[in-house]
């Protein structure tokens, strides 16, 4: 199997930083998200991905500091049904614990939007149906962005079928015409499938990024795309990621890649047979958009 990955800021600024390793670990918005991409591990029907919703992120500090989650949700205006899931695990296990002990609850499909907490060895996630979540401002209290920078957090671009199939569609329309990445040319390519599981394992790593403020391939639990890939049940001969941060439309991300040299090569190797797509909103000084997309050659 081959994993290459490759990675861009906004179009025009692009980044060619070597992968480092981290050793924090595994977030567990991103672990339940690769859990319902792949069924976890094949044992349930495979889940649509989470939305990511900063608001339950503070819903979920407050639980951890002590709130009963009923009363977390009623301070942060939450009208919604919410689903809570607390789990320790040692570093590098959370994936596993979770799949040993939340699977039926992580996997309901009806679980839409998702918040986090983490300290220490803890964390706290939070997971709720209804789209878009229902919320209003407690009384007396100002509305403002995670981590209490007193900002409001800005709106984001349409999340969802739009973006999606715009992505899809500008990538197959530069497949589809002979090109030159840098000094290397290729002829047209057929069109890239677009995968769910590839999406939801896309939305995961760009969720772990947008939730910590990094700009890296690998994990902040040290895995690469590949491994992650692997995890959500995907069976692949290769597999290609590229990653940007800024960009604030699918036209922006794709050219951004398209005009360098690496990135063109991913989105135009004839290998690839699919595409997942995700992006994330970050938090104070890093608040940009956070891009992630996969490409993969299955196994058969």
């Amino acid at each position: 199997m081959i994993d290459r990955t490759l990675y861009a800021g906004r179009a025009l600024l692009l980044l060619s930083l070597p992968l480092l390793m981290h050793g924090a670990r595994a977030d567990v918005l991103s672990a339940a998200q690769v859990l319902r991409a792949g069924g976890c591990g094949g044992m349930m029907s495979a889940a649509p991905a989470l939305r990511h919703d900063p608001a339950l992120d503070e819903l979920a500090r407050d639980w951890a500091e002590g709130l009963s989650l009923p009363a977390a949700a009623r301070r942060h205006g939450v009208t919604a049904a919410v689903t809570g899931v607390r789990t320790s695990a040692p570093e590098g296990e959370l994936l596993e614990v979770l799949r040993r002990q939340q699977c039926r609850t992580l996997l309901r499909p009806e679980l839409a939007v998702a918040g986090s907490y983490h300290r220490r060895d803890s964390s706290w996630l939070i997971l709720t149906a209804g789209e878009p979540l229902v919320r209003r401002a407690p009384p007396g209290v100002a509305a403002r962005a995670p981590g209490g920078s007193g900002r409001t957090t800005r709106a984001l671009p349409e999340l969802g079928v739009q973006v999606v199939s715009r992505t899809l569609q500008l990538v197959n329309a530069a497949r589809a015409q002979a090109r030159s990445c840098g000094g290397r040319a290729f002829d047209p390519a057929p069109p890239l499938r677009l995968s769910p599981t590839l999406s939801a394992v896309a939305s995961g790593h760009a969720a772990d990024m947008a939730q910590h403020g990094y700009f890296e391939h690998r994990g902040r639990d040290g895995t690469t795309p590949a491994q992650r890939v692997d995890a959500s049940g995907y069976r692949h001969q290769l597999v290609g990621e590229n990653i940007a941060y800024g960009p604030e439309s699918a036209e922006e991300v794709v050219s951004g890649w398209l005009a360098s040299p690496g990135h063109c090569d991913n989105i135009m190797d004839p290998h690839f047979v699919d595409m997942g797509i995700a992006y994330m909103a970050g938090h104070g000084a890093h608040d940009g958009l956070y891009w992630v997309q996969l490409l993969a050659q299955p196994r058969h």
